[in-house]
């Protein structure tokens, strides 16, 4: 490849989010991959929701908690993020002096693009005395506004670790924070924004889905809207979901969270039978564009050229890595 190649693939960084390269497809790219992650002692992190291809050259696979906790402890000189670009940018956040690449910039997040910071801030100033617990699907400038981060995972045990004099502002997800106000029975005062991939689950096929499959568990992340939560057997983050059905004697699962799951519920429990909740369309299952955007050519040309980069000002790597340590640390009491 010409240096002149290059640079202008550099330049299309900015118009299409990846290196626009060709790959030969001839290459066996797992080997290649594992080549690379020698050469240049890098990690590869992958969230359940990528393709399953990624899923299983990835050094880590998680949810947002773990994935979180994995770039805290990593002492790796690179960290590959194959996921979208808020959970890049909480790597970076926690490793400023590492380098932090994701296949695909414009990876990006709905729920993150729902709340933007400068109408958060104003919404913020309506209750001064409030905490701010924020879930982790959000900006980084958005979590600069933030007293503490959660995760689905650890949300009920930081609204709990607020004292019970405080207000919370809870943002951005209103599905979750409706979720947490049944379970902890507080009183959060909810920011206006939902994911796009668990918005559009359909009911009344869920319900047809449950008649043709009687015994089977219908398990659902809490992002889902509440009608849907009201059906479900479990709720539970990602990593939840799949130690359910790992532990549950029952044989057949109907899962409505992002379809990527799936993939490692089949590997873990080969003799079980998972089926995805299907959405409002014409889709037989939910998947996220912006998680799918990566791919196994982007990785590899993202861990080749250590390219694109996420950059982040100083100030909000300084000023939003407090939410992040404070979850962390309440998870590590909480043990989990």
């Amino acid at each position: 490849m010409t240096t002149a190649t290059l640079d202008l693939a550099k330049e299309n960084l900015n118009k299409y989010g990846f290196l626009d390269l060709e790959v030969d497809p001839t290459l066996n790219l797992e080997e290649e991959i594992e080549k690379l992650k020698k050469e240049k002692n890098a990690i590869i992190l992958a969230h359940y929701y990528q393709e399953s291809e990624i899923q299983d050259v990835a050094d880590y696979v998680g949810d947002s908690l773990g994935l979180s906790q994995m770039a805290e402890s990593t002492d790796a000189d690179m960290i590959v993020f194959a996921g979208v670009h808020f959970m890049a940018e909480t790597a970076k956040i926690l490793n400023p002096h590492k380098k932090v690449v994701l296949p695909d910039l414009k990876a990006g997040c709905s729920l993150a693009d729902s709340c933007p910071a400068p109408l958060f801030k104003k919404f913020k100033e309506k209750y001064p005395d409030h905490v701010v617990v924020s879930y982790i699907n959000c900006t980084a400038e958005l979590k600069t506004l933030t007293d503490i981060c959660c995760t689905s995972t650890n949300a009920v045990h930081i609204i709990e670790s607020v004292p019970e004099d405080k207000g919370i502002i809870f943002a951005p997800d209103r599905n979750l924070g409706m979720y947490l106000m049944k379970k902890t029975g507080r009183d959060l005062k909810l920011w206006n924004g939902t994911c796009m991939v668990h918005e559009i689950f359909s009911n009344e096929k869920i319900t047809k889905l449950q008649m043709q499959y009687p015994d089977a568990k219908f398990i659902a992340h809490p992002e889902c809207e509440p009608h849907i939560l009201e059906k479900a057997d479990f709720i539970g983050s990602t990593s939840g979901l799949l130690r359910f059905t790992k532990e549950s004697e029952a044989s057949t699962f109907i899962v409505a969270t992002e379809s990527g799951i799936l993939h490692q519920m089949e590997k873990h429990s080969p003799d079980k039978t998972f089926i995805a909740a299907p959405p409002n369309n014409t889709c037989a299952c939910n998947e996220c564009p912006h998680m799918k955007r990566n791919t196994m050519e982007k990785l590899y040309l993202s861990m080749k050229y250590e390219l694109p980069e996420i950059i982040l000002p100083e100030w909000v790597i300084a000023k939003g890595r407090a939410c992040i340590d404070k979850m962390l640390e309440i998870s590590e009491k909480a043990g989990l």
